[in-house]
């Protein structure tokens, strides 16, 4: 099978799904001819589909995602890309108070199929405005869909199933992530929301990785691997709606659990998957639930800093060892 970066993958399901239905089309700023998007995701795409699908916005958020909202209400199916994560802050408005809570209050007579596309997390000394993780703000907005592809296949399928979707989604994508390679076949294809993946079988501790955090968790399995813990790595792949059932049974099977997520360990996801597992899985559980997370502090400046910030491999593996006797 072909490989291509998490960037194609997603250019390719948009393209695709810009043929296949022409009511789609793409907002943003800088996601034109001139700039081609701040991440080179929709770089050619205005050159294929003419300024009237893809269109460059105004540098208001708030703005450009209530005119997607009113556009998905009468028909259309706008995919928005906000440049970076901490900037939806400026839209939470319409995302939360219209775009999640309009098809409940109008009865199911109207739907607002959007799509919010936009990068998270830290790595790029970029600073605190722009290397934030807000997902669980999402999980809590109750009518909102929440992706969080990790590989190039999940983001593929995923972002196809948002678009072809009658919910408002917000398609959490990694700015690390974007050039990781891997394994996308030709064929159309979808990936349902609800279903997460077993990245790699274990035996002796579960690790489910959030986003750009999966890699980590991987490289993390292999060198456990090497000191002879058999680690299980799950990929929730959404947030919302969240698969309780693999999750569970993964625990149920190892009696351990460590959560490795790039935001803020309070009220954070990892919180939240820690009281799903307690659900799950309490009479299994052989030891505490670990969570690896950044500190609650904003993402520094200074690269030393921010890589003492960012979750990583050697946290991990002392997680993991703390746990596993």
């Amino acid at each position: 099978m072909r490989e291509v970066t998490v960037r194609d993958a997603i250019r390719e399901a948009l393209r695709e799904e810009m043929k296949r239905d022409n009511k789609v089309f793409l907002m943003g700023e800088d996601i034109g001819k001139y700039w081609q998007g701040a991440f080179k995701v929709t770089q050619g795409l205005a050159d294929e589909f003419g300024d009237e699908r893809v269109r460059d916005t105004p540098i208001s958020e708030n703005t450009f995602v209530g005119a997607a909202v009113g556009s998905a209400m009468t028909g259309m199916r706008p995919v928005v890309e906000i440049m970076f994560g901490d900037l939806i802050a400026l839209a939470v408005d319409q995302i939360i108070n219209q775009a999640a809570k309009i098809h409940y209050m109008f009865g199911g007579q109207a739907n607002v199929p959007v799509v919010i596309r936009t990068p998270f997390g830290a790595g790029t000394q970029v600073a605190a405005h722009h290397s934030s993780t807000y997902l669980s703000w999402f999980m809590h907005a109750a009518g909102l869909k929440l992706a969080v592809a990790s590989t190039p296949y999940d983001a593929k399928g995923l972002l196809k199933t948002a678009i072809r979707g009658n919910s408002p989604v917000l398609f959490a994508e990694h700015k690390l992530v974007y050039g990781l390679k891997g394994p996308v076949p030709d064929e159309d294809y979808t990936i349902p929301f609800g279903h997460a993946d077993i990245k790699k079988e274990g035996k002796d501790v579960t690790i489910i990785g959030v986003l750009y955090m999966v890699q980590k968790a991987l490289t993390a399995a292999k060198e456990l691997r090497s000191q002879g813990i058999d680690a299980e790595v799950i990929d929730p792949r959404t947030l919302v709606p969240f698969d309780r059932k693999i999750i569970g049974d993964s625990v149920k099977k190892t009696g351990r659990a460590v959560i490795v997520s790039e935001d803020c360990k309070t009220a954070g996801v990892s919180a939240e998957i820690a009281s799903i597992i307690m659900e799950e899985a309490f009479d299994y559980l052989d030891a505490p639930i670990m969570r690896v997370t950044a500190p609650d502090t904003p993402v520094p400046f200074s690269p030393v800093l921010e890589n003492a910030f960012i979750p990583d491999e050697k946290k991990i593996i002392k997680a993991v060892k703390d746990i596993v006797s």
